[in-house]
């Protein structure tokens, strides 16, 4: 909400407290209490007929400092709450002095002035990195709706920029922007968002979570145009600051406190394609798609049954359409005899027409209105309902059918929807409807990742889904949702993919060639690099197939391309995935999160880091114009070879079967030998590719296992004109090539039991290298 009417008003209609004045400080349990009046109150007098804030401050984990303010206590909590690893007795640092109060977890600390000027400063070792002054916190009372707000405001350094809020299309730094966290089915064409996350972090590396699944509203550098804003609905106000102290350490720290993303199987990282959503097929359409892709020489890994596998209007029963798919056990058996793995579409409603309405009207398992009866709506589905799922029973309902499914051969469920959850309404469990709105597509996502961990394993676990809230990185993959078949929409899903990697999101997908309409031949080829350098790949639209062959000849063949480039990069790509699931950080990355101290990176939006190591500028043009940014530093292409200085614009032009992908200096990547699938054995005829190794520099990488954990170990030194090469672990057959590495004349070689020696290579197009065995 706005508060303002510029620097000396405030919005009509409305009134504001602050707190001014420190009349107690309370330390106790860890815990430092402040309680602030609105005015002096050093004398007696003034002690009376007024508010007095509580103001609360505490440690879940070492290095973030929680803060809660709150005008009345007596309103009862619903819930629900995010699922937050609040640790007990985390060691804290408790000072209190004449001048202020202070709270210290690790490096990071809050402190409160005491005396006539309040100010609230958050430090990280002693040096202020954010907090507010008078006036810049508080109560709000709307007399124009009987409203109550409370609200704060955080200041912004000067060059200080925002990121993250959830996938959000919008531009990628967030200053200047509002920004309302409601879930909404908006497409990817407007300032709307299927995952609203009220995370934010800066490039001062420090990130801020405010604690409420309701709306938040945030006014980033734009009502006050150095501070970020945010306020919600009630009597309290709860909010995380999160020391880095670089970007990459706070989303180590946010997906610690909120959950670590999964790591998703191996096979989830091959090319999807989809029947499309609206277009006819059947059994013999499916056939005919994989017989064309098989014939055509295009690896595929994943189909994907969109939503008429069901009949029209009986969204969802969970039952194949005895007219397109007479036979569903016989042909997922068939499907599966080819290597393919299966998904289906689903969501979260149940339309009038379907056999299980009924059920579930009468069992209690739908959403009610307050009344008593079933809160339904014609959109999308004719009188459709919403599973309940705060209802253990409607839950296991749900999940019993899912499970049949998981029996017949499906692997894995689009979980498509969960953003329409309306809040005049009755919860099972009596949640706050304003509060579940968003926070429906957690326990929605949930239960769907719990059925498939509890049939195929953990380990095989993985979904597509579409709505989040804080939380539900635990649950990958997540896809960007309705895009159009243009560049400019290529462009803004890319957006929303580096957005929703800044809070916390390891794993991300979009539809490949656009979701609505049809692109033409040069979009889709684009954009088939595009999403084939992307963390999970899938061929989907809405009115019309996505098979290549649809657009022209050479859509095959970048298909082909691209495909096999992806797979031969999965021992990276894991090794990257693995990360994600360890520490928090996306395997596609905004560019801050790689350079920080870069400030030529800090807007950057139309390229990205894969992983740490490979950057990626998609063409977003017919031509195949492309502008891009290098650090600084030496670059590599991957298959080009051409090196470029960092530190500097480059413009180039590109036919379809490339992009600019360049591997930074001094890096030791490992390319798989098959480019027909993903899952293999990674450390069997490892292909390593040395880039740019400086004299005194070491460059080292490991090949995971399909758990995630290292199997073996390369690593390179450089000594003038030497190099050292040892390995460690298992591996077989693998062998290492000099990427323009110039004045090396010896290698020696090491190695431990367990792998055989390599040998070192010449690469193709022209790569300097030395042949010698180790």
């Amino acid at each position: 909400m706005k508060i303002s009417d510029g620097n000396w008003l405030i919005q009509p209609g409305l009134s504001l407290l602050h707190p001014v004045q420190v009349f107690d400080v309370e330390q106790r349990d860890g815990e430092m209490v402040v309680y602030a009046a609105p005015r002096d109150v050093r004398e007696r007098a003034g002690q009376l007929d007024i508010p007095l804030f509580t103001l609360r401050f505490f440690s879940p984990q070492e290095g973030i400092v929680g803060v809660r303010i709150e005008h009345f206590q007596g309103v009862p909590d619903h819930g629900p709450h995010y699922p937050l690893n609040a640790q007990a007795h985390v060691p804290v640092e408790l000072r209190e002095t004449d001048r202020y109060a202070e709270l210290k977890s690790g490096a990071l600390s809050v402190r409160v002035t005491k005396g006539e000027n309040w100010a609230l400063d958050f430090l990280r070792d002693g040096e202020r990195i954010t907090g507010s002054q008078v006036k810049n916190n508080g109560y709000v009372q709307d007399s124009n709706t009987g409203g109550s707000y409370v609200f704060e405001r955080l200041d912004l350094g000067v060059g200080e920029t925002v990121y993250g809020l959830g996938e959000r299309f919008t531009a990628l730094v967030k200053n200047g922007q509002t920004v309302e966290t409601w879930n909404r089915d908006g497409g990817t064409s407007t300032e709307q968002a299927y995952k609203n996350i009220p995370f934010y972090l800066t490039n001062r590396g420090y990130g801020v979570l405010v604690n409420h699944p309701e709306c938040v509203s945030f006014e980033v550098a734009s009502e006050k145009v150095s501070k970020v804003q945010f306020s919600v609905a009630g009597e309290y106000l709860e909010y995380f600051v999160i020391d880095g102290p670089t970007p990459k350490a706070v989303l180590d720290r946010y997906t610690r406190f909120t959950g670590r993303p999964a790591l998703p199987p191996a096979w989830s990282f091959g090319l999807w394609l989809t029947t499309s959503f609206t277009t006819n097929y059947d059994e013999e359409t499916v056939n005919r798609f994989i017989d064309g892709m098989a014939e055509r020489q295009l690896p595929l890994h994943v189909f994907h049954f969109d939503c008429f596998w069901m009949k029209a209007f009986q969204w969802c029963d969970f039952e194949w359409d005895p007219a397109t798919f007479p036979d569903p056990e016989g042909m997922l058996k068939r499907l599966k005899a080819r290597g393919l793995k299966i998904c289906v579409w689903i969501n979260p409603y149940i339309g009038q027409k379907s056999p299980l309405f009924r059920e579930g009207r009468e069992k209690g398992y739908l959403l009610k209105r307050p009344n008593g009866a079933v809160w339904q709506w014609d959109k999308w589905q004719p009188g459709q309902g919403i599973v309940d799922f705060t209802n253990p029973a409607a839950c296991d309902w749900y999940s019993g059918h899912l499970k049949r499914l998981v029996g017949m051969g499906v692997d894995c469920f689009k979980t498509d929807f969960g953003e329409r959850i309306p809040t005049d309404v009755v919860w099972y469990d009596g949640s706050d409807p304003q509060k579940m709105h968003n926070h429906y597509a957690f326990i929605y996502n949930e239960l769907v990742w719990n059925v498939l961990k509890d049939t195929v394993g953990e380990e095989e676990a993985v979904l597509f889904a579409r709505s989040a809230s804080v939380g539900a990185q635990q649950f990958p993959v997540h896809w960007g949702g309705d895009c159009y078949a243009n560049y400019e929409s290529m462009a803004e899903s890319l957006r929303g993919g580096l957005s929703i990697g800044l809070s916390g999101f390891g794993f991300w997908s979009h539809d490949i060639g656009g979701f609505e309409n049809t692109a033409p031949a040069h979009v889709y080829k684009r954009w088939c690099a595009f999403g084939l350098l992307s963390s999970h790949s899938r061929l989907h639209g809405s009115k019309s197939y996505r098979v290549p062959w649809a657009y022209d000849d050479e859509a095959c063949d970048v298909v082909r391309h691209f495909t096999q480039l992806k797979c031969r990069l999965m021992p990276y790509l894991y090794r990257q995935s693995a990360l994600a699931h360890e520490r928090g950080t996306p395997v596609m990355r905004a560019m801050m999160l790689e350079f920080p101290d870069d400030p030529a990176c800090d807007y950057l939006d139309r390229q990205y880091m894969l992983g740490d190591s490979v950057l990626v500028a998609p063409v977003f043009s017919e031509a195949g114009d492309v502008a891009f940014y290098l650090p600084p530093g030496r670059w590599t292409h991957l298959w080009h070879n051409d090196e470029l200085d960092g530190g500097r614009w480059h413009k180039q032009r590109h036919d379809f079967l490339s992009l600019p992908v360049y591997v930074r200096d001094n890096t030791l990547l490992a390319l798989g030998n098959n480019d027909q699938k993903p899952d293999y054995a990674w450390h069997e005829g490892t292909a390593f590719q040395l880039f740019s190794l400086a004299d005194g520099a070491e460059a080292r990488c490991e090949v995971p296992a399909a758990n995630g954990e290292t199997v073996f170990t390369l690593c390179v030194k450089r000594e003038g004109e030497r190099l050292t090469v040892e390995g460690s672990g298992h591996a077989t057959g693998w062998t290492l090539c000099l990427r323009n590495i110039q004045q090396v004349t010896g290698i020696e070689g090491g190695s431990s039991a367990g792998h055989e020696r390599g040998i070192v290579v010449t690469p193709e197009h022209g790569a300097r290298a030395l042949i010698i065995t180790l």
